[in-house]
């Protein structure tokens, strides 16, 4: 009987400690900021994993008459119709191009506005460069785009300012001009994100310990010898982070910029994939076609990433994961 009685003194007191822990874990802070995020985790798996069922429809012949069960079984067609595609040459030639030219251009663009904004004494010139760079983010597609192309017609501004400068001989229709469409696009592009993009930087240079410049300052460094020594270093974390991203992200280009830019005119240099895909699988309603055009991307966006990540964490010691 004793031994019983000890044995359930003993499950009682765990029963207790267990109760307890339970107890300072629901009181703890971190926990409770931890609860913070269950919303949006909820919300993202009814938005984004919860559809990912629709992915079968790549290996269907789907139509809107139909439920993706019912739809008749065709294996991988869809995707020997996109490799076989004629199309597909000049498509993947133009997307690739245009991110390349952004990977080139686009990502370090912010990274340098950060690196001078940071250096800018005088608080009110600092804000308002921030807030003029800031500004064409904030205006959509439609509204900044319509801008470009006033501004590139034959009577627009650009065309007017090259002839007074003697650059050209005439008014030129730049919109006209495929060959002008990779360099266009990618201006307006740099000119478009820079600014916004800059703020995960500038935040990032914020975090240095002042300390670091006030020694670089007595050793006689110069400006620019603390931003190659001290500051680049210090936010090459975040600046990897944002080339895997970039990186995996080369085969999308979005279709609504380049919508808005494309004509009959320039189709050859600025038809990318995502238009592609727009124009013969939604607009065509051939659905279970540019499902399977998704799929791959994503795959390759993956592939990509996994790469870069590797790649990164061989020669600079640090990655995604």
């Amino acid at each position: 009987m004793a031994v019983l009685e000890k044995a359930k003194r003993g499950g009682a007191f765990k029963t207790e400690n267990t109760v307890k822990k339970w107890e300072n874990f629901l009181s703890n802070d971190q926990f409770q900021m931890q609860t913070m995020i269950w919303p949006g985790l909820i919300l993202c798996f009814i938005f984004c994993y919860i559809p990912m069922y629709g992915i079968i429809i790549a290996f269907k012949n789907y139509t809107v008459l139909s439920s993706v069960s019912s739809a008749e079984w065709v294996g991988l067609r869809y995707f020997r119709e996109f490799f076989n595609d004629p199309a597909l040459a000049n498509v993947l030639r133009n997307t690739l191009a245009l991110n390349g030219l952004a990977l080139v251009f686009s990502f370090p663009a912010p990274i340098l506005l950060a690196l001078f904004i940071n250096e800018i004494k005088n608080i009110k010139f600092k804000k308002t460069i921030q807030t003029i760079s800031y500004l064409p983010h904030f205006l959509s597609w439609v509204i900044f785009g319509g801008i470009v192309l006033e501004m590139l017609m034959p009577n627009g501004v650009v065309s007017a300012v090259f002839c007074k400068l003697g650059i050209i001989a005439e008014p030129v229709n730049f919109m006209a001009k495929g060959e002008y469409f990779y360099a266009i696009y990618t201006i307006i592009s740099v000119i478009k994100s820079v600014g916004f993009g800059s703020i995960l930087y500038v935040a990032a240079i914020t975090g240095i310990d002042q300390e670091l410049y006030e020694a670089a300052t007595v050793d006689g460094c110069g400006r620019f010898q603390k931003m190659w020594y001290i500051t680049v270093p210090c936010i090459s974390g975040t600046i990897v982070i944002m080339l895997i991203f970039q990186i995996s992200s080369i085969l999308n280009t979005g279709y609504e910029q380049i919508i808005l830019l494309q004509n009959s005119l320039n189709l050859a240099f600025s038809e990318t994939l995502d238009t592609y895909v727009y124009k013969i699988g939604i607009a065509q309603s051939r659905y279970s076609y540019a499902a399977a055009v998704g799929l791959l991307k994503s795959i390759m966006s993956v592939m990509l990433m996994l790469i870069a990540n590797q790649t990164s964490k061989k020669a600079l010691g640090r990655g995604l994961f």
